[in-house]
Parts: C-alpha cells; structure tokens; sequence
C-alpha cells in the first residue's frame, strides 16, 4: 500500500546540454562567456507514504502524544511541516539560479522577508510623479503604425524575487547573443554615452549603462540581460511602463514600490521584459530599451538591431 501526496512542478531546461560544473549557471564567468547552460526549477512539495512509513509515522504520532506535554506535542507537531516548507521554498530560492541575491541561507532569508512586502500586482503601473524627468514616455507618442504592438500567446511563467527569472518562453539562443551584440555596439559605437559591463543591481550577466544618466539607477544602469532565462531588467518612464504592461510584453518587479516603513532596493520603474523569441520580438524588445534609454538619460536613441544568426 502506498499514498502520493503531489502536485506538480515548474521545471524548465534552457538548453539542451547538461550542467556540467556548479559554475553552469553563470556563477563566476566573465562576460565574454555569454553560454549558459542552466535549469531552472521550482518544485512543490511531494511527499510518498508506503506501507511501512504509513506505520511508522502513526506510531511516532501516537508516541508523542502519549509521552509528550500536549503544548510540546503540538508545537513538534507543528515545527515539523514549517521546517519542510522552508525546506522546500530555500532549494527553490537556489534553482534560480544566480542574481543579485548571494545564494546562500542568509541571502534566502533576507529574500523572504522583503517577499512580506512584495506587490501583490505586479501589472499595474505606478503614477508618474510630478517633477520626473522626462515628463513624458516615448512608447505611447508615436504614431498608431509604429506603436507598441500586443505580444502575441499568454505570459511566460515567472518566479522569484531576488533573482526574479521566466521559468518558460525563453527564446532562443541566437536572439539571445544578437541581443547582447546590440547592446554592446551600441556602446561601442557612442562611447561618450554608453558603456557595457556586468549589471550593477543584478550582478550577472551584461548591463548597459549610461554615462551622464538624468535618472541616476545603480550607476546610470539602463538595463541589464539575465543569462539564464533570457529576460531583461530595465527602468522606464511610468507611461511607458503602462504600455509595456498593457501589451504584454513585461511586469513589474515585486520590489518596484516605494515603502515608507522598508525601502527597497529597487526603483519603482524597475521593469522585468520577458526575452525575444524571434526577430519580430527582438526589435520590440529593442525600442522599449530605446524607451529605457529615454528614461534615464532624456535623449532619444536609435538602436541598431543585429540580426540573429
């Protein structure tokens, strides 16, 4: 006799070879290494009961009752399913892979505390406030033929916080590397302006930054591009942030509000927009950073579309 207790997982391979060291996930490579082989998973809790285990846990259970204080059998009663639980939440915490978070227990910690305070709608978009600069988004101004198109099928899965990665819809691996190359030739085409290197709030994978930001984010950081999932970060101005949530090609970040008891350590236009799936998606996912770059620095910029190979 046997009982399942199970319900199922979110567990996604980004590509198809094998983890082959702990530094698969991106942990420790230079940015130059821009092939990451890395699985995401978040698992529920599962829990199998055959026959014998059956007996043994009845017995346990019964033995604590009958030798235990009834305030001592309740609290190991109750102590005994939390600690499963935290358990299970830390091994999801670490099969995101690395972020900005350490991966460690402390760092879970720290990620379970700010979760308290997360927002419990990611796909509202915040009120822009009356002294921002630029007063205005770009994404929303342009004509009807060139504005933000609707992102076609449903939202990509997304979990975490600190990382916060897609668990699914990852695109692929050559929109992936003409992503970076256009981040970077945009950089090194206007040196004056923009520089690449690796993200200063995600603390992996490639950033874009801008020298002389109106909106100073993490070192001027426009946006940054995650190596495991694909997916971006980015700051945008509250209109176009309205846009981006609307079409459905993005979401907010838990932490993007702003607290007056806890503060946060994100801005509360820090965007996550999910990664290009094919060219039609790239160059969309292009013209929001353009709207990024709009953000922090007030300047309009055309950016140059490499081509996937």
């Amino acid at each position: 006799m046997s009982v399942a207790i199970t319900t199922s997982s979110a567990s996604t391979l980004l590509h198809e070879e094998p983890i082959a060291s702990p530094n698969a996930c991106g942990v420790g490579l230079d940015l130059d290494q821009a092939s990451v082989s890395c699985v995401l998973k978040q698992e529920a809790i599962s829990v199998t009961l055959n026959g014998p285990a059956i007996f043994t846990l009845s017995m346990t259970l019964a033995l604590i009752i009958h030798f235990f204080e009834p305030r001592i059998a309740e609290t190991l009663l109750v102590i005994v399913p939390i600690l499963l639980l935290v358990r299970n939440d830390y091994h999801n915490f670490l099969g995101l892979g690395p972020g900005g978070t350490p991966a460690t227990f402390q760092g879970y910690v720290r990620i379970a505390w700010l979760r308290l305070w997360a927002l419990r709608d990611p796909f509202t978009a915040p009120e822009a406030k009356p002294n921002i600069l630029p007063k205005r988004g770009i994404l929303r101004q342009e004509g009807d033929l060139t504005r933000l198109p609707y992102r076609p099928g449903p939202r990509p899965q997304v979990a975490g916080i600190a990382p916060q990665r897609q668990l699914d819809q990852h695109g692929t691996e050559p929109h992936y590397h003409a992503l970076r190359k256009t981040l970077q030739k945009l950089a090194s085409a206007n040196p004056a302006r923009f520089g690449t290197a690796r993200s200063c709030l995600e603390k992996h994978g490639l950033g874009l930054f801008a020298r002389h930001p109106v909106n100073v984010t993490c070192n001027g950081e426009v946006c940054h591009v995650h190596d495991s999932d694909h997916s971006l970060h980015m700051n945008l101005h509250p209109e176009d942030i309205r846009e981006v949530l609307a079409k459905g090609w993005g979401q907010r970040h838990p932490l993007a509000w702003k607290g007056k008891l806890v503060r946060m350590p994100v801005p509360e236009e820090f965007v996550m927009v999910y990664a290009p799936r094919d060219d039609h998606e790239l160059r969309i996912v292009c013209k929001i950073i353009e709207a990024a770059i709009w953000y922090v620095v007030s300047e309009r910029t055309d950016i140059q579309v490499e081509r996937a190979a």
